[in-house]
């Protein structure tokens, strides 16, 4: 799918794209937007735009090198975006090529900052005067955007803290699998952070005649720095979490295993004194003696009640 945006009296304005005049629309746009383009679409993007498109495989490339180059008059910046999948965070890398006539970007699936861009671009309330300022609306909005899925998952934690801190008779079994989807989620999140500072920086390093737009980037990396400071708060409190719940987990099975070794101790005597009276030897003077079988059984109780009112004497209880 493609779709293109033109820029009118310094707001972003998206265009209606007809197929017989799908060039002259690609020729006047000034943001391009590829969302899992198809063979036929991806050819004429390159008809028109030779070298702006990358290759599948160099999208995903981990380097740093092959995420940010130049490649002439054209700035490459591959840069990942967080979206929801089956109910978890997921990153997707969307390739940028930015040079001073447009921004063409090319991603695979529909990502929620590109669709309130499309939503606040239809309403006149993104402001941009060249291309460049357009990447820096999206990446404005991706930032807003993790600040609020930050916020999200802090609240989320705050509910599980205080699950597993106050309610001590839960088994946390539920508690300690939100635990793990949430270290994942904040996990992607930092990763799209860490990723942002990155983009940023190399757009700053190569934008040095535009002052305006150098002030919005170091805006930009300010508030990454606070989000990245708070991310890493998430991180070391659902740590924090992680270990509580195992450590009171532990406490309750050491509790179960005390009772069964108290209850083992307590036994032992009666046991004893029931087998040496089960024994088949002939010469037992107790075996005619009419208190003997009393005697048997209170001795039995004794030896019970005595090892408890010695733990119990010595606090053990």
């Amino acid at each position: 799918m493609i779709r293109t945006f033109a820029l009118e009296t310094g707001k972003l304005r998206e265009q209606e794209v007809e197929s017989n005049a799908l060039h002259t629309h690609l020729e006047r746009a000034s943001w391009i937007d590829l969302q899992d383009a198809d063979t036929a679409e991806r050819q004429a993007i390159e008809q028109l735009f030779p070298q702006s498109l990358p290759d599948a495989d160099e999208v995903e490339e981990i380097e740093s090198s092959a995420r940010y180059f130049v490649e002439g008059d054209d700035l490459h910046v591959h840069s990942l975006f967080l979206y929801q999948s089956e109910g978890r965070f997921r990153t997707a890398t969307v390739a940028f090529t930015l040079n001073p006539q447009r921004l063409i970007s090319t991603r695979d699936v529909e990502l929620p900052d590109f669709r309130l861009t499309r939503l606040r671009a239809r309403r006149g309330w993104v402001e941009a005067s060249s291309p460049l300022q357009v990447l820096m609306a999206l990446f404005e909005q991706k930032v807003d955007n993790l600040a609020d899925q930050l916020e999200d998952l802090h609240r989320s934690l705050e509910q599980v803290s205080n699950e597993v801190l106050e309610n001590r008779d839960a088994d946390l079994g539920e508690q300690l699998d939100c635990l793990a989807k949430l270290e994942d989620s904040n996990g992607q999140i930092r990763l799209c952070l860490m990723d942002t500072q990155r983009s940023t920086s190399f757009l700053l390093r190569h934008i040095r005649q535009q002052p305006a737009e150098m002030e919005t980037c170091r805006e930009i990396l300010r508030d990454l720095d606070t989000l990245m400071a708070h991310a890493t708060f998430v991180f070391e409190k659902i740590n924090f979490l992680l270990n509580a719940a195992q450590g009171f987990i532990n406490i309750r099975q050491n509790q179960i295993i005390k009772i069964f070794s108290i209850a083992a101790v307590v036994f032992l005597p009666p046991t004893l004194v029931g087998t040496v009276y089960g024994m088949n030897f002939h010469s037992m003077p107790e075996l005619d003696w009419a208190f003997g079988y009393p005697m048997a059984l209170g001795l039995m109780v004794v030896s019970a009640i005595s090892p408890y009112l010695f733990f119990k004497h010595k606090g053990w209880l």
